[in-house]
């Protein structure tokens, strides 16, 4: 398969398995360098649109290392937090940054940590309603069905709880939008490419260099627009959906109730 082309879907699963797993190392440094450091205030918020309860049942589906998840335990200790993924290398990261951002607990506390769960988002291995809330990060891009995969955070959230979900937008259609095009196409692999040492050399050796942050950045510009996504939550049974951008467009934040 080309770089410079997206996966077939009959393929994509694979890829971005495989993918993901070659760039886990350096993807946080990534996110920081790509974003200014936004995305670090951008999952905040993310949590706190979740209006957890105390001691409530948060599930991050699509966690890779793991941010959002660490950010829901810091707010409230006594929360029960599990991070879902498709890729190993991603949680293994994420575990690796556990003393950094686990809150300390006395001895014998409950819920001193934020679980990691390898799953399918298309097949979320857990039980109908189990979840207060539950929040995902740049994944449903990614995803080969976003239909299925909303339906399956709505089945296992709780009636009146939340979803909230980031995600890269296309350009919004302003003066702006060649501009944030030629960026994403263009400058995101080139930064990317520099900042992400080591890709394609272990998980993914038979993928190309820079065929990550050119992945990235297409699937970005080809995804939903936000409003095409907010029905999309409707669909999957969300009620009250509403959602912000971010970024000149580029990110949006979207909240449902189940």
């Amino acid at each position: 398969m080309n770089s410079s082309t997206p996966p077939p879907a009959s393929e994509k699963a694979a890829y971005v398995n495989q993918m993901f797993a070659g760039i886990a190392h350096r993807y946080d440094l990534v996110n920081r360098v790509m974003t200014g450091g936004q995305d670090v205030s951008w999952r905040r918020e993310v949590v706190a649109l979740c209006r957890l309860p105390a001691g409530g049942r948060l599930l991050d589906v699509g966690t890779g290392t793991g941010d959002i998840a660490y950010e829901a335990k810091t707010s409230d200790r006594d929360a029960e937090v599990i991070g879902c993924d498709f890729t190993f290398e991603m949680m293994d990261e994420g575990r690796r940054k556990k003393a950094k951002h686990t809150p300390r607990i006395p001895s014998g506390g409950q819920g001193d940590q934020v679980e990691f769960v390898q799953g399918d988002g298309l097949r979320l291995p857990f039980a109908d309603g189990y979840f207060d809330a539950v929040t995902s990060g740049f994944l449903l891009r990614n995803v080969t069905d976003v239909d299925t995969c909303l339906a399956e955070q709505r089945r296992v959230t709780k009636p009146g709880g939340r979803i909230v979900c980031l995600e890269t937008s296309p350009p919004p259609p302003t003066i702006l939008e060649p501009l944030l095009r030629f960026y994403m196409l263009n400058v995101i692999p080139v930064v990317g490419q520099l900042f992400a040492t080591g890709i394609g050399t272990q998980a993914n050796s038979y993928l190309p260099r820079d065929s990550a942050y050119r992945y990235l950045p297409q699937s970005t510009v080809a995804f939903l627009q936000p409003d095409e996504m907010a029905l999309k939550f409707e669909r999957a049974g969300f009620r009250h959906v509403s959602y912000v951008r971010k970024m000149m467009g580029t990110i949006a934040i979207h909240v449902g109730t189940a």
